[in-house]
């Protein structure tokens, strides 16, 4: 759990993948991308696979990740293509994958396919020592099918669970990040993403249990941090 009294500037940039996932993604904007993460020192630069390799090289000679979304944004490919892509991604650079998980399975109750799906992606990463991420898409998920997930991961073990892609109908809630990180307990960490925007929002996120928050509005989040700091 993340102490946010204990939060400095720096640790809470370490807690941000900071994101562009749009479909108009242009060479300028991965550039404006990096430029930032650089400046602000977030953690991570979540990007489709596509452009790994130009942001691996915009960010070289620094600590920031390079992260890959796979079969993004809505899962619906087998699960031999999200492992095809998975590699590609990891030999060009990618450092984290962010994979979404085939809704439509979990839906269907085929908890097996679910388990295999992310046991392949896991293990993939997990053997090339790179963080691996399961997003839910919690939107359109029942709470006892949240809890079903969650439960394959705390078996399973990738090193996050994510509530959403940002492209659903909602993203992450408070009650949804509780759930999850009840049901995985230390096991997993849980990453909130989707609709987080300001830095209340984000407190809010981190108290329920968050360790990883992904967001386009990092920087306007770090500036209400900064001034409810400098407020008190």
């Amino acid at each position: 759990m993340i102490d946010i009294e204990t939060l400095d500037r720096d640790k809470l940039c370490q807690l941000f993948d900071h994101t562009f996932l749009k479909a108009y993604a242009k060479r300028a904007d991965f550039e404006k991308l990096c430029t930032e993460a650089k400046q602000y020192h977030f953690k991570m630069v979540a990007i489709n696979s596509y452009p790994v390799p130009l942001c691996k090289k915009l960010l070289e000679g620094t600590d920031i990740h390079v992260g890959a979304a796979i079969s993004f944004p809505l899962g619906q490919t087998s699960i031999e293509t999200k492992c095809f892509e998975t590699k590609k991604a990891i030999e060009e650079g990618a450092d984290e994958i962010d994979y979404v998980l085939n809704v439509g399975k979990l839906k269907d109750g085929d908890l097996q396919y679910i388990e295999e799906e992310m046991k392949a992606i896991t293990d993939i990463c997990h053997q090339n020592n790179i963080l691996v991420k399961v997003i839910f898409e919690n939107c359109y998920l029942s709470k006892e099918e949240i809890k079903q997930a969650a439960l394959i991961a705390k078996k399973v073990k990738p090193d996050f669970i994510k509530t959403s892609t940002g492209f659903g109908t909602s993203g992450a809630t408070v009650e949804d990040v509780k759930l999850m990180k009840e049901t995985v307990g230390e096991e997993v960490k849980v990453k909130a993403a989707g609709g987080i925007r300001d830095w209340d929002t984000c407190k809010k996120m981190l108290e329920a249990g968050a360790e990883r928050i992904g967001t386009s509005a990092s920087i306007e989040i770090l500036k209400g941090f900064l001034n409810e700091r400098e407020s008190r």
